[in-house]
């Protein structure tokens, strides 16, 4: 083989970035892979439209073309979407082509299947890009930390839910609604920002983690999801009093054969090796038996660093291929250590609560019998000023607790006729 010959597919935002870098950056690629990499071919939904860079004979409008053509040997999936960017894939594996993709929502659903499809067929199936671009914690867990027994892994995944509570906490009181209309001002959040606010996007790529740290196939639906769209600036504030910061964070532990999947808002104290990860960056924790604890840090979307990323695999995928040892990375598949994922009831940790009361003799002492009723010991209050309606928030945070019995006593307290609107709580974790 004399060159690695790629076929793109999807021309957008990324894409256009992995077709400048290889069309402009060719002998820089060649002496770092060790063999050329050419585009061959492009795929794109409307093949007619100039595309600035690109050689119009290389376009075309049928994902089929790069599919039948015999001398592509990599395919590059930037489409987005399952469907039918699943099929895409799976055609592609079919045919004997390696593929790199940046997709993490086809992998949070399909990816047991397509990496058992790419072992089938002995090819290789890169995705470094699919879950935080140009932090390299794919390769990290695949490779430089394969010797270790990973424990625990908490990640701030998503930009724009990063940055609008980097805003919220700047001191200056700035409301959920404010921060991000800021965020899409600046091009950090979607119009429809709904899968970042919700936490379906961290998710997904958390999913993609799951089966790499733990060797467990995690469906979404499987995973318990909050997003950050209740948190008020009081919250931010009431947080800072305690000493801690409010991050979106994705969650999994191994406790024994069972496994904790979770993404909510998490109150983490100052000195946390998290708290301090500003604005749309990203970072991911990992802890483990040999290296400790690491951090992974950087900016985990974007133009730039998902093509970092998607160049990142294609050097690998070239690499191997020139020598004949693709697969030399196995495909990651599940192994039978995780008997399940541990239901949301059953885990146990620290919480916050803000309880909207109204100002009257009692309240304290009536919601403490509640929380006590429900093996819910207190482990700090604090009562705020007085709002409007003669309304006074009541902050509380909780020793080790359950949550089944957080949810029945928090279900509780709010049909006490002196609370007048549903308690807040976000969870907590420890430095």
């Amino acid at each position: 083989m004399d060159k690695v010959n790629v076929g793109l597919i999807g021309l957008g935002t990324v894409g256009s970035g992995v077709a400048k870098m290889l069309l402009s950056r060719r002998q820089f690629l060649a002496r770092k892979a060790g063999i050329p990499l050419s585009l061959r071919r492009v795929s794109v939904r409307h093949s007619r439209r100039s595309r600035v860079g690109v050689d119009p004979r290389l376009i075309t409008g049928s994902p089929r073309e790069i599919l039948q053509d015999p001398d592509i040997h990599v395919v590059v999936e930037l489409m987005g979407g399952i469907h039918p960017a699943k099929e895409i894939v799976l055609q592609a594996i079919a045919a004997g082509k390696s593929v790199v993709t940046a997709n993490k929502a086809l992998l949070a659903h399909h990816g047991e299947e397509l990496f058992r499809a790419a072992a089938k067929k002995g090819v290789d199936l890169y995705f470094e890009a699919s879950v935080a671009a140009g932090i390299p914690i794919i390769k990290s867990l695949r490779e430089s930390l394969i010797g270790n027994d990973i424990e625990v892994l908490y990640g701030i995944l998503n930009g724009t839910t990063n940055f609008i509570l980097t805003e919220m906490s700047r001191g200056d009181g700035r409301s959920f609604k404010s921060a991000l209309k800021e965020a899409q001002a600046r091009g950090y959040a979607e119009k429809n920002p709904s899968l970042d606010l919700r936490g379906i996007d961290t998710a997904h790529k958390m999913a993609v983690l799951a089966l790499l740290a733990f060797g467990k196939t995690v469906r979404p639906d499987q995973i318990f999801v909050e997003g950050i769209q209740d948190i008020t600036a009081n919250d931010v504030r009431y947080a800072h009093d305690f000493g801690c910061t409010i991050k979106l964070l994705g969650i999994a532990k191994r406790d024994g054969d069972e496994l904790e999947m979770r993404v909510h808002p998490t109150l983490l104290p100052n000195n946390h090796l998290l708290s301090s990860v500003n604005g749309v960056h990203n970072a991911v924790f990992v802890e483990g038996d040999l290296i400790g604890d690491l951090v992974l840090y950087g900016e985990g979307a974007g133009r730039f660093p998902t093509t970092s990323a998607v160049i990142s695999d294609l050097v690998d995928v070239a690499r191997n291929l020139k020598y004949g040892c693709t697969m030399r990375v196995p495909p990651p598949l599940p192994v039978k250590r995780i008997r399940r994922i541990k239901p949301m009831g059953q885990i146990e940790g620290r919480y916050y609560f803000r309880f909207s009361c109204i100002d009257r003799p009692g309240v304290l002492s009536r919601i403490s019998r509640i929380l006590g009723s429900h093996r819910i010991s207190i482990a700090s209050v604090l009562q705020k000023d007085r709002r409007r309606e003669h309304i006074v928030p009541v902050v509380i945070t909780s020793h080790e607790a359950k949550e089944r019995d957080v949810q029945e006593a928090l279900a509780e307290i709010d049909k006490l006729s002196m609370i007048r609107r549903k308690t807040v709580s976000i969870r907590m974790e420890r430095g």
